[in-house]
């Protein structure tokens, strides 16, 4: 399991543990599963050995330790958005093969219509769930479709 994972398991285990990240990780996706899971602080491996006794102590203290560009990507998440238009975020292929599965073709009928393999089409959808930052196809339908 990873470190996201890990902190969800420890967590639920015994409430008074106190989880801290220390990754290498510093996309989103992780980030916020590790705090959404129980991690109470984040640092990036770049800490100093000094920052993280520092941050160890924050956290037995009460605090939630971060690593500076990790507290920039928390804070920046409650933020409004800026209105983008989404399919410009996407390639020809991924925008064709959304189209396709809004059709309700499934990834073996937009593998032999685009001769890709069946593969392809997984890896073009999930750089599709990535840019858009959704979780599966109706999402990133309607996040076209709303823009």
């Amino acid at each position: 399991m990873n470190g996201a994972e890990l902190v969800r398991h420890i967590c639920t285990q015994n409430k008074d543990v106190l989880c801290m990240i220390c990754s290498i990780h510093d996309d989103d996706a992780f980030v916020f599963k590790a705090l959404k899971n129980g991690a109470l602080g984040y640092l990036l491996k770049d800490s100093t050995g000094e920052q993280i006794m520092t941050a160890l102590a924050e956290l037995r203290n009460g605090g939630s330790p971060m690593s500076t560009y990790i507290a920039r990507k928390v804070i920046g998440s409650f933020r409004p958005q800026q209105a983008i238009d989404a399919a410009m975020l996407l390639s020809d292929r991924e925008t064709e093969v959304l189209d396709l599965i809004s059709r309700g073709l499934i990834y073996k009928e937009i593998a032999d219509k685009l001769s890709i393999s069946p593969e392809t089409v997984r890896k073009h959808v999930r750089n599709v769930y990535k840019k858009l930052h959704v979780q599966n196809k109706i999402e990133a339908l309607n996040k076209l479709k709303n823009n």
